[in-house]
C-alpha cells in the first residue's frame, strides 16, 4: 500500500520533518540572533554609560537564549545599574531580564505587581514563628529548616509568581555588615527553598539591613533580624519585575 492510501503516516513524517526543520533552524539561526541581541545590548549599555555592566544571551547549558543574564558593574550606583537594566530589556527582541545574583529591587520595577493569596499563608506560618539563624551566620538553625520546608509548602499553589526574600537585621552593628548579612541570609533561606522544589528562577532575594524595622519596634529590639516574603503575580501581557529588573 502506497502512502497516499495511508494519510495518518503521511501526516506524521510532515509532522516529523517539520520537527527536524526547526531544530536545525534553531541550531543554524540562534547562535547568529544571540549575537544581535548581544551587539544592542552592548549599545544599549554604553547608552547609559554602564559599560561594565554585560549581558549574556545564553542559558545556564550554554545555549543561545532571548532572556540574557546581567552581570557586573557592582560598583556603580543602584540607579545607573537599573538604568542599565532597563535600557538592555527595551532594545528589541530582548526577552525576560535578570541579574546574575538574582537580585530584584520591586519598589524599582516600573509594573506595579499585586500580591497573591500564598503571602497571607506564609504570614500566618511567620505570625508565631520565625526563621531564625545562628549568632552573626548565614546559617538556618534546625527547628527553623522545618519552618522553612512549611513555607515552601505554602508557597508551592503559586509556583508560577515572583517570590521576593527579603532579609533584615537590627540597627545594631555597622550598616554596611548589616546589609551583606541580611542578603546572605535571604540567599540561604532562597537556597533551601530551591532545596524543597521551588523553582530558582522565581526566587528574588534583597538584603535591607535595619532600614525597614517592625513598625512599633525600636531600631535596635533583636525582633527585628528577621525574613519576610512577598508573593508578587506575574502579568502574562504587560512586562513583570523580571523583564524590568531593579539594579540588582
Amino acid at each position: 500500500m502506497s502512502l497516499l492510501h495511508r494519510p495518518a503516516l503521511c501526516v506524521a513524517i510532515g509532522a516529523f520533518l517539520v520537527a527536524m526543520l526547526a531544530i536545525l533552524g534553531g541550531r543554524i539561526s540562534g547562535p547568529g540572533f544571540a549575537t544581535q541581541l548581544s551587539v544592542k545590548a552592548v549599545r544599549a549599555i554604553e547608552r547609559v554609560g554602564a559599560q561594565p555592566v554585560s549581558a549574556r544571551f545564553a542559558t545556564k547549558g550554554g545555549s543561545p537564549s532571548r532572556h540574557p543574564v546581567l552581570s557586573g558593574g557592582e560598583g556603580l550606583a543602584e540607579d545607573l545599574r537599573d538604568r542599565a537594566a532597563k535600557a538592555v530589556a527595551a532594545a528589541p527582541g530582548v526577552g525576560g531580564v535578570r541579574w546574575a545574583d538574582g537580585r530584584l529591587l520591586v519598589e524599582s520595577a516600573a509594573v506595579i505587581l499585586s500580591p497573591t493569596h500564598c503571602e497571607e499563608d506564609v504570614e500566618a506560618l511567620l505570625r508565631a514563628r520565625s526563621i531564625r539563624f545562628e549568632e552573626s551566620s548565614s546559617r538556618i538553625d534546625a527547628p527553623s529548616r522545618t519552618l522553612v520546608a512549611e513555607v515552601a509548602a505554602a508557597l508551592r499553589p503559586c509556583l508560577g509568581s515572583i517570590i521576593a526574600i527579603s532579609g533584615h537585621t537590627d540597627a545594631t552593628g555597622p550598616e554596611p555588615g548589616n546589609l551583606a548579612l541580611s542578603l546572605e541570609r535571604a540567599q540561604a533561606v532562597r537556597q533551601l527553598l530551591v532545596a524543597r522544589g521551588i523553582p530558582h528562577d522565581g526566587l528574588r532575594v534583597q538584603g535591607l539591613g535595619s532600614r525597614a524595622p517592625v513598625e512599633g519596634l525600636d531600631p535596635g529590639d533583636p525582633a527585628n533580624r528577621r525574613i519576610e516574603f512577598a508573593v508578587l503575580a506575574t502579568q502574562p501581557i504587560t512586562p513583570t519585575a523580571v523583564d524590568t529588573p531593579g539594579p540588582r
